[in-house]
């Protein structure tokens, strides 16, 4: 069976070999090559070959296999599942403004640490300081690269080598199993757990001042929240005796927010000035969730907090590359407008989107099924409930209208994997009931149309 293997210098003599050297290049054909050959040699030598496949087959694989490695890893896909907030499919979608200032900055060289009026070396953090600044309400800001590693910086400037002290009710997981405690013990912080899960008092932490303090720390819960028999002390309550004392007051918001979206129907979250205005030292949150921008950690506070924050090591590791800075200044510019941010920024159009709007949507992806249908599918619009997501407003149960559909000879569950595991663009959507749930309130661009061909090729199969 080794003896019946095509050797290489014969395979590379073939035409199609031959035509896909040209398409991909001579090197990587001859390594899939090898690679495809000893997948052979270890099926004969486990024994679970029966025979070797003849030449054309195995030069069948070998394209195919060639053809696997154009596609790239990190793909687009089409979010149906209605949870704006995705983690898994990227969190939030950015504005055209932001892609626009993406493509600027990453085709030309930039003013990334440039100071144009001066003709000297500038400071990145410059770009959006002074809006965040505007925005906010605060003296400082800085951004890094996601707020876990705000967090680790705030405390290892803050309190590295002293004791921080937080609510246990407050001791939160935040995504991916990365926990308060353990990005604590990594800033080397030593951690005073005050007060009970559900109620911790103003004097848990005045009582918990040592000569070590150096922080309190506020976590806002922003991935589930603890109702009835609780209490917890006001931010403002704290920062003044954090002032008492000449102790910093610094609050994690994870999710962060600058609009009141309780106009929506959406619950109440802290917002970013609010925090600033009650006395916090510094406050940070993600720029990837409700803010709707890239991937970011937002510092923003007080001036001579914000001046250590920069002056510290930490900072270069942590920094933002250009064209996250890019879509990150983009993004906060349409905040200017509360109005235009509601409108441009698709995780706030999402959020707010009416019933009636995600009615509109439904109908009018029904409407392109329609002529596509046979008499046997079953295809139908119903209410359901989308999500923010990103562990973002926990208790907000958003009215949505989704498609219901099940195509027949197929299960809910052959259609979905059908739709994950397409060659063109993948879309991820639910299953409930024994039902596809497509939700278009999570649709972009042409996300409608590519739905439509997925469903026909489905069908047509």
């Amino acid at each position: 069976m080794y003896r019946a293997l095509p050797n290489m210098d014969d395979l590379l003599e073939d035409e199609r070999i031959v035509s896909v050297c040209e398409q991909h290049g001579r090197t990587p054909v001859i390594s899939q090559m090898r690679r495809s050959l000893d997948d052979i040699r270890s099926a004969i030598t486990l024994e679970t070959l029966s025979s070797v496949p003849d030449t054309s087959t195995i030069i069948d694989s070998i394209i195919a296999s060639l053809a696997l490695t154009e596609v790239a890893h990190l793909r687009r896909v089409v979010n149906a599942t209605g949870i704006v907030v995705h983690t898994n499919l990227g969190r939030s979608v950015l504005a055209d403004e932001a892609i626009a200032a993406v493509d600027e900055v990453a085709s030309s060289y930039s003013t990334l640490e440039y100071d144009l009026g001066k003709g000297t070396r500038g400071s990145r953090h410059e770009h959006i300081e002074e809006l965040l600044c505007e925005l906010t309400g605060a003296r400082g800001a800085l951004a890094v690269n996601n707020n876990a590693a705000a967090v680790m910086l705030i405390l290892s400037c803050f309190a590295k080598g002293k004791e921080a002290v937080i609510s246990r009710g407050q001791l939160v997981e935040i995504g991916g199993s990365f926990r308060i405690p353990e990005i604590m013990a990594q800033s080397n912080v030593a951690m005073v757990e005050v007060g009970t899960t559900n109620k911790t008092r103003l004097e848990d932490y005045g009582n918990a001042i040592t000569s070590q303090t150096g922080l309190f720390l506020k976590v806002h819960t922003s991935n589930y929240e603890v109702v009835g028999f609780t209490e917890s002390p006001l931010l403002y309550e704290l920062a003044q005796l954090g002032a008492q004392y000449d102790i910093p007051v610094y609050e994690d918001q994870g999710s962060g927010v600058l609009i009141d979206l309780r106009p929506f129907g959406l619950p109440y979250e802290p917002m970013v000035p609010e925090s600033l205005f009650a006395g916090a030292s510094v406050v940070s949150f993600s720029g990837d969730k409700l803010l709707g921008g890239p991937q970011a950690g937002i510092i923003v506070g007080q001036k001579w907090a914000i001046d250590a924050l920069k002056a510290h090591p930490m900072v270069r590791a942590l920094r933002l590359d250009k064209m996250t800075l890019a879509a990150l200044e983009a993004t906060l510019k349409l905040y200017r407008d509360q109005d235009l941010a509601l409108q441009k920024i698709p995780t706030l159009r999402m959020l707010t989107m009416s019933l009636e709007e995600s009615g509109q949507r439904t109908d009018a992806l029904l409407a392109s099924l329609g002529p596509i249908l046979r008499v046997d599918d079953f295809a139908t619009i119903t209410e359901d409930v989308a999500y923010a997501g990103g562990g973002s407003l926990p208790m907000a149960d958003i009215p949505t209208m989704v498609l219901r559909l099940r195509l027949h000879g197929f299960s809910a569950t052959d259609v979905e994997r059908a739709l994950r595991l397409r060659s063109g663009t993948p879309i991820i959507a639910r299953i409930k009931d024994d039902h596809l749930i497509i939700d278009p309130r999570t649709f972009v661009r042409d996300d409608h149309d590519v739905v439509v061909s997925a469903i026909a090729d489905i069908i047509s199969a």
